[in-house]
């Protein structure tokens, strides 16, 4: 993840109460924060990494209303961003919560592995999900060598160069326009066999004249010596394994929540989700959620935002009612 190079000169107080304090700066805790900023509550976003979340990481979101022509992430994010902080929410980025309490008194306290502790009469779980991992030889000794989970990051890296793609969702898809972009040809290695993307991303990657697809295979190795020169693939029906030159190996085949710190807090699904009413309360009453780490949610910036706009009215309700 990369930084969207705001100037958050003004530091949280870590003795501040705040009303409301929000874990993750993506498209979910964005919106929540400009609710609530603007309603007057005192507002705090942690996030761990640079702020954008992975919408920041998409090239072109081109299903987000109001953009006839789309709109990069990056930019999107960063007017999500300016807006927060337009009505006083205050960013803290680089340090990962890694535990919520409530105490006796109805207090969080919000703890962070850089040693601070942030206090909220309420809290926001939108820290949303990162790219799971396939678990197979040479991928985690590559990374960063050829393998990555970023299109839009590391794309232009391979210019007239040979590469591989895993997964033919809406990711592995959209991911692969930014490679089109650069790459000589792109392979992709679906383990279904077809696609379930959405029908447009098909249409304009599966027949680009660079592009051979690979259905019913699965990745079993990458291969390499400091950087990544190969990927062994194995055809699930026949059981033939094929090894594929390659300079790189882009892997979306799925998410995986960030909730393990919260696993012991509020109530998971069995993939680690969180599990909220209509209103994105949690089983945990002042901790909500929304966006991506919700459970049974569709992973778009358009619902994120919905959420966020909800999550924000059922906060000021509890506050209220303080």
């Amino acid at each position: 993840m990369f930084s969207l190079n705001i100037d958050n000169s003004e530091a949280a107080d870590q003795n501040e109460l705040y009303d409301v304090v929000i874990v993750g700066a993506g498209s979910a805790g964005f919106t929540t924060a400009i609710y609530a900023s603007r309603d007057g509550w005192k507002t705090l976003i942690l996030e761990k990494e640079a702020s954008g979340g992975l919408a920041a990481s998409t090239h072109m979101i081109e299903n987000f209303p109001g953009f006839p022509n789309g709109v990069g992430g990056p930019e999107l994010m960063e007017n999500f961003q300016k807006q927060a902080e337009r009505f006083g929410a205050k960013l803290e980025e680089f340090d990962e919560v890694e535990s919520v309490e409530k105490g006796a008194d109805g207090i969080f306290t919000i703890s962070t592995a850089e040693g601070k502790s942030y206090r909220g009469r309420s809290v926001l779980l939108a820290t949303g999900s990162e790219p799971k991992k396939l678990g197979i030889p040479g991928e985690a000794e590559f990374y960063n060598k050829g393998v990555s989970y970023c299109a839009t990051c590391d794309g232009p890296l391979y210019k007239d160069e040979e590469v591989v793609v895993i997964g033919c969702g809406n990711s592995g898809l959209q991911e692969a326009e930014i490679l089109l972009q650069y790459a000589k040809k792109v392979t992709f290695v679906e383990f279904l066999d077809h696609s379930i993307a959405e029908k447009v991303l098909q249409d304009r990657v599966k027949g680009h004249e660079k592009t051979t697809c690979m259905f019913s295979h699965m990745a079993t190795e990458v291969k390499g010596e400091n950087l990544v020169k190969s990927v062994v693939v194995k055809n699930r029906e026949t059981g033939e394994e094929v090894e594929i030159p390659t300079a790189a190996v882009f892997i979306y085949v799925g998410y995986k929540p960030y909730t393990d710190f919260v696993k012991d807090v509020v109530e998971l699904d069995k993939y680690g989700y969180i599990i909220t009413d209509k209103h994105m309360r949690t089983s945990v009453p002042g901790i909500f959620a929304a966006g991506d780490v919700v459970s049974e949610n569709l992973a778009q910036v358009a619902v994120a935002v919905g959420d966020g706009a909800k999550a924000a009215v059922a906060i000021r309700e509890y506050l209220q009612n303080l």
